[in-house]
């Protein structure tokens, strides 16, 4: 994207991506975004997120010393009704067979070593993770925990319009730096949308095979496939099963 010192509005095809560091001021998508001067690192942009002057709508990374923005709606069936299904399947499995954190979208998830502070759509971890030393729980201002720094278990971004790059390829290499153990990616725009499982190994990610339409979880020990139909109205319904 490009910076407000140029253009106070940026154009309506360069409304999602990268700002530079510190200082600008911009709309995206009808919403002013001005990210102060003084975010030039991960630290400063992680003060920048427990401040009022923080965006409280949209998507607003750091990203490999540049801000990253997303200010667009999500789309009801291929974003937030395909989140909600891995919200209702993963939230059970964590309260039950996997007990841990299923966190839906509003984490703060930074990691140093990749040089990333942002929020994904979900993140696992388990109980015996929260008692190591891969993450740490990190107490907001305000008091209240708002923050979650390390190597998580599982990251889930949902791909859309505007995060292709983002998801496919900057978080790709950022969650592999990482070592976050299982990257879930999910694109429900196409009429068969893709679910892939990535698993952390020695040479990076590798994607979990599938076998008959299932893909299995190492860290779940469960497999799951993606079912897409319609409801009784005829809109789309995306149902995740798990065995």
């Amino acid at each position: 994207m490009k910076t407000a010192q140029a253009k106070a509005r940026a154009p309506a095809a360069l409304a999602n991506g990268q700002l530079r560091r510190g200082g600008t001021r911009l709309f995206v998508d009808d919403v002013q975004l001005h990210v102060p001067a003084w975010v030039v690192d991960i630290e400063s942009f992680r003060r920048w997120t427990d401040t009022d002057e923080f965006p409280e709508r949209g998507y607003v990374w750091w990203l490999h010393g540049e801000v990253w923005a997303d200010m667009s709606r999500e789309q009801l069936f291929s974003h937030l009704a395909v989140k909600q299904e891995f919200f209702r399947v993963l939230g059970n499995l964590a309260k039950e067979d996997c007990p841990g954190m299923l966190i839906p979208d509003g984490l703060l998830l930074s990691n140093f070593e990749a040089d990333i502070s942002g929020n994904p759509d979900a993140t696992y971890i388990a109980a015996e993770t929260l008692d190591s030393n891969r993450v740490r729980l990190i107490e907001g201002a305000r008091g209240g925990y708002v923050e979650i720094q390390g190597s998580p278990d599982m990251v889930l971004e949902v791909v859309s319009d505007s995060s292709v790059q983002k998801d496919l390829v900057t978080l790709y290499d950022a969650y592999c730096v990482a070592r976050v153990t299982e990257y879930w990616l999910v694109d429900g725009r196409a009429e068969e949308p893709s679910f892939d499982i990535l698993r952390y190994g020695a040479k990076g990610f590798k994607r979990s095979p599938k076998k008959h339409g299932w893909i299995t979880s190492g860290i779940f020990g469960k497999s799951f496939p993606r079912r897409v139909g319609r409801d009784k109205s005829g809109r789309p319904a995306y149902t995740l099963d798990v065995r």
